[in-house]
């Protein structure tokens, strides 16, 4: 599906670790680089896009998030009552906690007119609809998923192959659904569970940092191995200096799921905002984000990692700050031998 050198896919991280740059270094080393565009504009994301065409002449991939339902205004109300004091002790105020869409209509309409050569979905399903304008562009489409009933799903969307996303995986939790739960598969047995219910392509996600982990996944039935928490310490990468550093320094550090931060589960190293606010945080995405906004815009300058969102998937212990080309290079040549290939 994807005709990759090395069966190396870089995960796309909104929020800034995703550049042209890494995507750029990474589709050169034989595997699939990716922009993020969610939190981004939709001039931004053309900006990204033609940015990566003037770095590589190989394909990549853009990740966009498929908007959902509004969150109960009640629940948010009362989580941003909780936030108050943190608020005050950063001396900002709270964001407004607005429901939209991300500018998903523009979006999709800028990745066609860009004829962007791999689109992946998050968050929902798209439409057939526009399925059929990405593949009319020339893409090849796929949608994340977390079940075996959402991979159904997807296949229903005309959706060329699968992002398998298991509960190991850093960063938001991917597919359709967000309720507590649900989609909670580790990413072997959900590899093998996908196979079997929709019988498409699958890009296998979730802990994913070595040869040894890419060559299980191949094992247990994916074409390709998407990783992200093994490239936020590389040098392309847009990784936040408070994040790179709590990688770094932090390699016990457990992880754990949260609402606390955006209102959508999401797999993060445990640190204060997350043990104090993870029980209290409604399901309310992306109300939650543009509400924390502030609190941790405000962490980020302060240099303070217990004040945000430290994106990372359970093998974070193994990231090696290298070249994102050299890694993938070590990686997919680890998994080739290791198969015998």
């Amino acid at each position: 599906m994807l005709e990759l050198e090395r069966p190396i896919v870089q995960a796309p991280m909104a929020g800034g670790p995703s550049t042209p740059a890494l995507a750029a270094a990474v589709s050169e080393a034989g595997g699939l680089g990716s922009l993020a565009a969610g939190y981004r504009t939709p001039d931004a994301v053309r900006e990204d896009v033609r940015a990566t065409r003037t770095l590589t002449g190989r394909r990549f991939g853009v990740n966009v998030f498929v908007p959902g339902p509004p969150g109960d205004p009640e629940a948010v109300h009362r989580y941003a009552e909780g936030l108050r004091a943190d608020a005050d002790r950063a001396g900002v105020g709270l964001g407004e906690p607005a429901h939209d869409d991300d500018a998903w209509e523009a979006k999709v309409a800028v990745l066609v007119e860009e004829r962007v050569p791999v689109v992946s979905f998050t968050f929902g399903l798209p439409r057939p609809d526009v399925v059929s304008a990405l593949h009319d562009a020339g893409a090849t489409v796929l949608v994340t998923v977390t079940t075996p009933e959402e991979a159904v799903q997807a296949r229903a969307t005309g959706a060329d192959g699968l992002v398998v996303q298991g509960v190991e995986a850093g960063g938001h939790r991917g597919g359709p659904s967000d309720e507590d739960g649900v989609g909670e598969y580790g990413l072997l047995t959900l590899l093998r569970l996908v196979r079997d219910a929709a019988c498409l392509p699958m890009v296998a996600a979730g802990g994913l940092v070595d040869g040894a982990s890419v060559a299980a996944a191949l094992v247990a039935g994916a074409e390709a191995a998407q990783l992200g928490t093994a490239f936020l310490l590389c040098p392309e990468a847009g990784t936040g200096a408070a994040h790179r550093r709590a990688l770094e320094q932090g390699r016990d550090t457990p992880t754990a799921l949260t609402r606390a931060f955006s209102g959508r589960r999401a797999r993060g190293l445990v640190n204060r905002f997350l043990v104090e606010h993870s029980a209290a945080a409604p399901a309310a995405y992306p109300e939650v984000h543009h509400l924390t906004t502030p609190l941790r815009a405000a962490s980020r300058q302060a240099g303070d990692p217990e004040g945000i969102n430290l994106w990372a998937g359970q093998g974070h212990a193994l990231c090696q700050a290298l070249p994102a080309g050299e890694l993938v290079r070590r990686i997919g040549d680890e998994a080739a031998s290791l198969l015998g290939r």
